[in-house]
């Protein structure tokens, strides 16, 4: 447990929940901004007259603003506590979606995005220190696995609800979704979840100061492991978010409709990976589950991939194995963020901004190889999943006797 957690904070299993619940919503914000405007992505290029793949750097820059943003808001949220840099970060959020309505060439689009990204990127980063001023490292795993439970059910809501926006009364309004949908979720923090965090009076925001922190972190040895791993291993959902709608929607000719379904569908693999760990948390250790699962996404991405580069595969084969790729990082997901943060006892925020940064940053700069390949159909994509899985196997591979894990998760 943090030791700035105040003495008042009422943990009983009640309180629990209820912290859960609201640190899932904040989690669930930036995979909404994400979500919801897959759908609308072809409407987009065609609004602004440009390709998907063209607009796929939208979703590039929005991941690189979500790297950038982690760095900036780990040092603020330990000197001014969580909640004033969530606000201002939101309030961020929320003109640069304003702007996204107002964009007038996919240039300015792609631009505001990366704004909107960077305002947005303190909700994750602030709900990932919270749960461990909240709770100790060895329920971490667990906590972790509840909140991918919310994060992988925005998958299930919010392409339908693109599809339904954009269908009904243009993309536009997705991003006055959005906007209403950051309003709600600071009423929330700021109404519902209790304070448990004294700021840290010793952090400083001199330059010199922030990257003797962020390299004594990064010199931790089961941290960045499990934080370089971890992110390679995440990046191959980031590859489907940018490659799927252009391998059903145009090479498949899906509608909107029927891609925000079936992208709902392809959800419950991360959903239900996430919640299968809760139970195999209870037999096997965090490290033993972490690389199981990552050993069985380099396997199939490999079958994924020769599958492709043959013609063997059509719709719902390929629909399969991203199904079966996402259960996996339903498991590496969750176990990886744990192992990274379980030896940071200090600087919890900076820790986390740092697990989110080396994440959505690795993971990010892979979605830009879909738009400099002009992607259509699914060989290349598989081809990046198989890359990705196989940094993440050599990286825990070569380090795996030279860390001293701080102790055992379950």
């Amino acid at each position: 447990m943090n030791t700035n957690q105040p003495s008042e904070y009422n943990n009983t299993g009640q309180s629990k929940t209820k912290t859960i619940i609201i640190l899932g919503i904040l989690t669930a914000y930036v995979p909404f901004s994400i979500d919801t405007y897959l759908p609308a992505m072809t409407h987009i290029a065609d609004y602004f007259g440009t390709t998907s793949a063209r607009m796929t750097f939208s979703l590039t820059t929005f991941f690189i603003g979500f790297a950038t943003g982690q760095v900036i808001y780990g040092p603020l949220l330990d000197l001014y506590g969580r909640k004033s840099p969530l606000y201002f970060g939101l309030v961020i959020s929320i003109l640069a979606s304003i702007a996204c309505i107002f964009a007038w060439n996919s240039s300015s689009f792609i631009v505001f995005r990366f704004i909107q990204a960077l305002g947005a990127s303190v909700a994750s980063v602030s709900a990932l220190a919270m749960v461990r001023d909240f709770f100790p490292p060895e329920e971490s795993s667990r906590v972790f696995s509840l909140l991918v439970l919310v994060i992988g059910s925005s998958p299930l809501l919010a392409p339908t609800l693109g599809g339904y926006i954009t269908a009904h009364v243009g993309w536009q309004w997705i991003f006055v979704f959005l906007s209403l949908m950051a309003v709600a979720v600071m009423s929330l923090v700021y109404f519902a979840l209790p304070v448990n965090y004294f700021p840290d009076k010793n952090s400083s925001l001199k330059i010199s100061d922030l990257a003797k922190d962020y390299w004594a972190i990064l010199n931790q040895r089961q941290f960045i492991t499990y934080a370089l791993a971890g992110a390679f291993s995440f990046s191959s959902l980031f590859i489907y978010v940018a490659g799927s709608p252009i391998i059903f929607m145009e090479k498949y000719h899906m509608t909107a409709q029927s891609f925000g379904i079936v992208f709902a569908m392809l959800s419950v693999g991360f959903i239900g990976g996430s919640q299968l760990n809760i139970l195999a948390l209870k037999r096997f250790s965090s490290q033993q589950i972490f690389r199981f699962a990552l050993i069985c996404q380099l396997s199939i991405a490999m079958l994924f991939y020769i599958g492709t580069l043959n013609g063997w595969y059509g719709r719902n084969t390929i629909i399969v194995f991203l199904f079966l790729i996402l259960l996996c990082l339903g498991f590496t997901s969750p176990n990886g963020i744990a192992l990274a943060l379980a030896p940071i006892q200090k600087k919890l925020g900076s820790a986390s901004a740092l697990v989110g940064t080396i994440r959505i940053g690795i993971a990010g700069l892979t979605t830009g190889g879909i738009g400099l390949l002009n992607v259509t159909d699914g060989e290349p994509i598989a081809g990046m999943m198989v890359v990705t899985a196989v940094i993440s196997f050599s990286i825990l591979f070569v380090n795996r006797k030279r860390m001293s894990l701080s102790f055992t998760i379950r």
